[in-house]
């Protein structure tokens, strides 16, 4: 298939910097607990590592670390039979890798094409050609394409419950990322439910990838997009997710038991909302003993909509807090940040989404902060904002942004 390779000869230097910068964590982590040769660790030291050189990330400390090796990961569904790679106690955090399936799952050897795009062999993770290895003895029927770190069993976790997850880090964990666009694909596909007989094609060649290198520019980390355009970098999980209760029939359950990626539901998963990065909280309702928690689908940057079907796909680590809460209650993923609380709206038709969003937001206020209906109608009117977060993976998300500043007690 044909790649665009962007503007790579003149950020090699900095690809190579990045590699350098992450090499002596990694290699700590090798040789101090042997954290990425088992399933997962449980001893503080594995996450108190920190970078002291200039532009590099510092690594959070953690109670626990789970590496993304082949045991670790599954690819395409949200298994509820599937072996913990970890138990962590409730209230604990824990420093998870994933994998972008971008340039990882792919029928040609990673090593191979992507060396064949240009990325230089020392900035290829060794867990991406590992998983490749694995592939074979990974059944596909009903999946999708991700490549999903997981489950974590949180103790004290039942259905019923609310798993909080608190986003306390996200890193890079290499210097580049994959776009994808295609002549028929995102919004331009034929499945879309926008999509009409006799729509002009864009002209773009089936299937082009696009290879973006990403690096320090200045004292922010960004995406070198093409000559002249560089992308700031916010990094965040596109599938968080605890085990869901899958029924054939409902989006993206054609196999018993078997619940594909692709589609967002209530159980959280490809929400595809680029505001839930370092400093968020979601919460998802619980469908299983222990949550079962999941994330993978890593993005360097994306706009909302993702309109071409995929944001910057790049490898991160990101370290969670994971808290039982049974003094919720909830139907379906809710969000916020310091400034905003975030109510989701997930439908196959955008429309219903919005009207779901809107119907999140009216009760949140009347449950929250004591509207009536009708006023938190008015309010959600007048000072929400409703925003397409997502319109690509079958089921939409419009989410509504409620900023606390409004509220002053």
């Amino acid at each position: 298939m044909p790649t665009r390779l962007i503007a790579f000869s003149a950020h090699r230097s900095r690809v190579l910097d990045f590699v350098d910068r992450i090499r002596p964590r990694h290699a700590v982590l090798l040789m101090g607990t042997g954290c990425a040769l088992i399933s997962a660790c449980s001893t503080p030291e594995a996450a108190e590592v920190s970078e002291t050189e200039p532009g590099a990330q510092a690594v959070i400390a953690a109670d626990h670390f789970v590496p993304s090796t082949p045991e670790n990961v599954v690819w395409g569904d949200f298994p509820a039979d599937k072996a913990p790679v970890l138990r962590m106690a409730s209230g604990e955090s824990v420093r998870v890798n994933t994998l972008t399936h971008a340039g990882t799952t792919q029928i040609q050897e990673p090593i191979e094409y992507l060396t064949e795009q240009g990325i230089p062999r020392e900035a290829i993770l060794e867990d991406v050609v590992a998983f490749w290895g694995s592939r074979s003895g990974r059944p596909r029927e009903g999946r999708s394409g991700h490549v999903i770190t997981g489950p974590i069993y949180v103790e004290g976790a039942e259905p019923g419950d609310v798993l909080e997850i608190e986003i306390l880090d996200l890193k890079t964990r290499a210097p580049w990322g994959i776009n994808s666009t295609n002549a028929r694909g995102g919004v331009f596909s034929p499945s879309y439910p926008g999509y009409a007989e006799g729509d002009e094609l864009l002209d773009i060649p089936q299937g082009t990838r696009h290879v973006i290198m990403t690096g320090m520019s200045g004292d922010r980390e960004v995406a070198f997009f093409d000559e002249g355009i560089e992308v700031p970098l916010a990094p965040f999980m596109g599938i968080l997710a605890v085990a869901p209760d899958p029924v054939v029939g409902q989006p993206g359950v054609t196999v018993p038991g078997v619940q594909s990626s692709r589609p967002p539901g209530p159980f959280g998963g490809n929400l595809d909302v680029k505001d839930l990065t370092a400093g968020a909280t979601l919460y998802l309702p619980v469908f299983h003993e222990g949550a079962l928690f999941y994330v993978g689908d890593p993005h360097g940057a994306q706009g909302d909509g993702e309109v071409s079907g995929t944001a910057i796909e790049q490898s991160l680590e990101g370290t969670f807090r994971l808290t039982v809460r049974k003094d919720m209650s909830l139907d379906g993923p809710r969000a916020e940040n310091a400034t905003h609380h975030m109510l989701m709206g997930i439908d196959l038709d955008l429309d219903r989404a919005a009207r779901h969003a809107t119907w999140e937001v009216v009760d949140f206020l009347v449950e929250e902060k004591g509207l009536t209906p009708a006023k938190a109608l008015s309010l959600a009117s007048i000072a929400v904002d409703f925003r397409v977060s997502e319109v690509v993976d079958l089921t939409q998300v419009v989410t509504g942004f409620v900023p606390k500043s409004i509220f002053l007690r």
